[in-house]
């Protein structure tokens, strides 16, 4: 069985994390399609304030131009996950499992709801009910309510089954930024945080290791 490594990245800018995420993609693609052993990974970080887009996104959901994101200390990068329009700032954690998903007998729509699953599951260990939304994906709070928000979004790319990009689970995540985007293209959905539900701040590295047993625990399971 190939192997699973865990590794945490910190503030890391979006743009390193994206070439250093690639490289590792490319060589589980690599070393698959040559039938060699190789290492899935499973990354967290945070990210300096960052506007992605997914191919499928809309510009316009993109509020402000490039002189207001100035302003605001942001930037936007056009990115080759699917979904549209998010954010990620500091005090978010940012998931990157970069895996062969024919090591956990994983097809896509699975693998997205075990990311969805770990972090339900780790809402819960705080108190916190969310779940899933119909044609939707992401964590969700009070679904069918006219106050549904999302915790966490979601958007993967794969190719030859190998994953990479993944989650923003908001924690104490400013969520002013979102006010400059229509979130993952929603214009009557709202955004929400551990931080926000609590009311108060959140020990984040208690957060991750949450996460990353969630993760490990559901990618285990799986495997058997």
């Amino acid at each position: 069985m190939n192997k699973l490594e865990y590794t945490d990245w910190q503030l890391i800018s979006y743009a390193e994390a994206w070439q250093r995420q690639t490289d590792l993609f490319n060589e589980i693609v690599h070393e698959k399609l040559e039938g060699k052993q190789h290492t899935n990974y499973l990354i967290t970080c945070e990210h300096p304030h960052v506007y992605t887009l997914g191919r499928s996104g809309k510009d316009q959901n993109m509020l402000i131009g490039e002189e207001q994101l100035k302003r605001i200390g942001a930037t936007l990068y056009h990115i080759d996950r699917g979904g549209d329009i998010t954010y990620h700032g500091p005090g978010q954690i940012v998931c990157y499992p970069i895996l062969n998903l024919e090591d956990y007998s994983l097809g896509l729509k699975e693998y997205v709801h075990v990311l969805e699953q770990a972090v339900i599951n780790v809402c819960s260990h705080y108190g916190i009910t969310a779940g899933r939304l119909a044609g939707a994906t992401g964590v969700w709070l009070d679904i069918d309510s006219p106050r549904t928000r999302k915790i966490c979004a979601i958007g993967v790319r794969s190719s030859h089954f190998v994953t990479m990009h993944g989650l923003a689970f908001n924690v104490n995540t400013d969520l002013n930024y979102f006010h400059y985007i229509n979130p993952c293209g929603f214009i009557d959905k709202g955004v929400t945080s551990i931080e926000k539900e609590l009311n108060q701040k959140i020990d984040i590295e208690e957060t991750k290791s949450l996460l990353r047993f969630e993760l490990e625990h559901l990618l285990t399971r799986k495997n058997k």
